[in-house]
């Protein structure tokens, strides 16, 4: 295989506006969240009817008869119906992984242009059938007699099927959702209630502040009647917070609330990319460029952190590039919950982390809290699991822009105990 090691340029994303789920999109397939936000950057671009060489769309439920759930999203914009689709997975960091599939084959010189993106929604969840009914249902389907017919239905009860079964947010593993997973380790670090209010706080006032300067007008597009995320709070205050009760353990040592959380969020992002020479022939304003990304996964069943995997998957990513944990001029971290965020900030600052779990001789150290998520986070913005990482890249991008160049960091948490991190610079 040739490679070509091009740059790979981040021209910039679009989105839909984010809202909690059960509500403003009821009634609005996960299929047309994602039309509607690559739609919103065809339009941004002028990219009608052009073809574009790969789009890596996911999602973390879809119906199972759309099993060509990303090439059927394609084909419902306004691109050229010639362009080839692929459908990805990997959890809260399916998108920024689509990225990272993308720019890969932009850098070897596979492709020269490629759009990501994702999207979920917890208000139109597919439902299935327990497997027994299933089985039942296939062998009915399957009879070839009035008599054998007769004698399948008999063997079904009415009552199987009211016993659907819904798609949960529980490791399968563990039956643990990932709430009560983050209650273990903010007890395990010492993560108190009052940093990770403190923090929620912080996101919701950064969020409305980047929405009164105008930074979300050009990322931010109207649907649905709605033009803006629907979760930020401009006057919620620490006391508000504080009054809220634990939302996982209800006991009295419980400290993750729905304040400091992230709430269920229906809602969809897409990212464009190209090579340099396709933005030059294309008369593309370049944002900023992709150079790598890294994933890592913990073993959680057997003890480990369910969302810290991140903090192996930086460490490897900072190596590799020959920087340290401080080179960085703006750093996003996904907040599934702030006490997850926390945790890994205190992991990066532990000698013995460093030794014991990073093969590192020392901590990666402190980070400059004045640096991180400066327009917000998932708590107050949402998180649609696939839609979360490319509405953090595309974020990060336009605040490089915007600065006049610089070096972030993202890192975004996952369920299954995985992590997913970039690097982008301008």
């Amino acid at each position: 295989m040739r490679n070509l090691n091009k740059k790979v340029a981040i021209i910039g994303g679009a989105r839909i506006p984010f809202t909690k789920s059960f509500g403003h999109y009821s009634r609005v397939s996960n299929s047309d969240l994602l039309t509607a936000a690559l739609n919103a950057l065809v339009k941004k671009y002028g990219l009608e009817g052009k073809k574009i060489d790969e789009v890596v769309l996911g999602t973390l439920f879809h119906y199972p008869n759309a099993w060509n759930w990303a090439r059927e999203i394609v084909q419902s914009t306004a691109l050229d119906p010639h362009t080839p689709a692929l459908f990805h997975a990997r959890a809260c960091g399916t998108s920024l992984d689509s990225v990272n599939t993308i720019a890969l084959k932009i850098a070897i010189g596979q492709i020269e242009s490629g759009i990501a993106g994702g999207s979920d929604t917890n208000s139109d969840m597919p439902l299935s059938l327990n497997r027994t009914l299933a089985q039942k249902l296939a062998k009915l389907q399957q009879a070839k007699t009035m008599n054998e017919k007769v004698k399948g239905l008999l063997r079904i009860s009415p009552f199987q099927f009211f016993n659907l079964q819904v798609p949960d947010v529980r490791e399968p593993r563990t039956k643990l959702n990932m709430g009560e997973h983050t209650e273990l380790t903010v007890k395990k670090w010492g993560i108190t209630r009052e940093e990770q209010d403190e923090l929620a706080y912080q996101s919701h006032i950064r969020a409305e502040k980047a929405y009164q300067d105008g930074f979300y007008n050009d990322l931010v597009f109207p649907f649905k009647g709605l033009i803006k995320d629907s979760i930020v709070r401009p006057n919620t205050t620490f006391e508000k917070l504080a009054k809220l009760k634990p939302a996982f353990d209800k006991s009295t040592s419980g400290s993750l609330t729905a304040g400091n959380s992230s709430a269920f969020t229906d809602g969809a992002t897409s990212v464009f990319l190209t090579s340099e020479d396709y933005a030059r022939r294309n008369n593309l304003e370049i944002e900023s460029y992709y150079i790598d990304g890294q994933s890592a996964a913990f073993d959680y069943v057997g003890g480990e952190d369910l969302l810290l995997a991140p903090t192996v998957a930086v460490s490897e990513l900072l190596k590799r590039n020959d920087l340290s944990l401080q080179d960085f001029d703006f750093y996003e971290i996904h907040e599934a919950f702030t006490g997850q965020l926390l945790a890994t900030l205190k992991a990066w600052e532990s000698n013995e982390f460093a030794k014991d779990v990073l093969a590192r001789d020392m901590a990666l150290g402190r980070i400059d809290r004045g640096k991180l998520n400066t327009r917000g986070g998932s708590v107050a913005i949402g998180h649609p699991f696939a839609a979360t990482g490319t509405r953090i890249l595309a974020g990060a991008s336009k605040i490089l822009k915007e600065n006049g160049g610089g070096r972030c960091l993202i890192s975004i948490c996952t369920g299954g105990g995985m992590g997913t991190v970039a690097i982008i610079e301008a």
